[in-house]
């Protein structure tokens, strides 16, 4: 049941990042595994395009992760497409001019990266914004969807597969055909080649197993995690990593419905001594999947997507 393909999100300031590939065994396992690595652009530097070279002459697919200032938002949202398209322009030109190699073009989809910082330090006080981006971004939502669709056919058109990394309830407003949570948080549906869904356990414990287990059927592709690393919001993405238990059942679990499996992050891995045991991991051995509390995450599932299914009606 070992999955055919395998990648490490990797998310990592230029001088970090040089320094985890310099770590004895990181490329090797990776080869051996026959892994990819989603790189985090978090700056088109001489220094990132060293190591992209780097892990193109070991025959290691890379996935340009594509990132934004955090002023702009960082991730992707309805309210940056006209900074993502210039961003992808600046990447093509980057990408040119290094001679580098990419498997494919990996587009965030997550809240505007400032008002969750906003949120996480005064949650009623944002509560009147949150209520007026619902009622008025049914607009801005509708052109932000446009916008991302004529990236992504741009993106195509050069020759890249494009991925799109979503939360796992846009799966829920799908089935209720409602747009409501992707109103308040700024998000966006994107046609991507490969969406994976990130089901992050840790930061949903006790009941992070369940929650993988519920949506993991019919996925294309998943993300488990966190392993440690990436960005840190006190209060809203902030929790202790995942201990080798921890992402050996999240592993064993998910590879039973995708066999396209992405770990966060690769660094949160090396750090903790998990990617050499990961070349020899037994994905095999027996996990007992979460049967009674995943049924309770369907039921909170259904009628969570009756609620959108009402409320988007109102709201069209």
């Amino acid at each position: 049941m070992k999955p055919h393909f395998l990648t490490f999100f990797c998310e990592l300031a230029p001088e970090p990042l040089r320094e985890l590939f310099n770590t004895e065994g990181v490329i090797d396992d990776l080869q051996a595994m026959r892994a990819g690595v989603s790189l985090g652009l978090l700056d088109l530097s001489p220094e990132r395009a060293d190591v992209v070279r780097r892990l193109n002459r070991a025959g290691i697919p890379v996935t340009a992760w594509l990132l934004l200032p955090p002023e702009q938002g960082y991730w992707f949202h309805a309210g940056n497409v006209l900074q993502a398209r210039a961003r992808y322009e600046a990447f093509r030109t980057w990408t040119d001019d290094e001679k580098l190699e990419w498997a494919g073009v990996g587009l965030d989809i997550e809240p505007d990266i400032q008002e969750l910082r906003r949120w996480a330090e005064a949650p009623l006080r944002s509560l009147p914004g949150m209520l007026s981006r619902l009622i008025l971004r049914g607009g801005r939502s509708r052109e932000a969807r446009a916008g991302y669709h004529a990236l992504v056919e741009r993106i195509r058109v050069d020759g890249y597969r494009v991925d799109a990394y979503q939360f796992p309830f846009i799966v829920d407003e799908r089935q209720a055909r409602s747009s409501v949570l992707r109103r308040v948080a700024g998000l966006v549906d994107v046609p991507a080649d490969r969406e994976v869904l990130m089901l992050y356990t840790s930061f949903v414990r006790p009941r992070g197993a369940a929650l993988l287990w519920s949506y993991a059927p019919g996925t294309g592709s998943l993300a488990v995690g966190s392993t440690g690393g990436g960005v840190e919001l006190p209060g809203v993405l902030s929790a202790p990593p995942l201990d080798w238990t921890e992402l050996s059942r999240d592993l064993r679990l998910a590879v039973r419905w995708t066999h396209d499996l992405h770990v966060f992050s690769l660094e949160g891995c090396v750090k903790q001594g998990f990617l050499s045991r990961l070349r020899v991991f037994d994905w095999d051995a027996p996990v007992d999947p979460p049967w009674v509390e995943s049924r309770r995450v369907d039921a909170v599932r259904r009628a969570a997507r009756s609620v959108l299914h009402a409320s988007g009606r109102l709201l069209r």
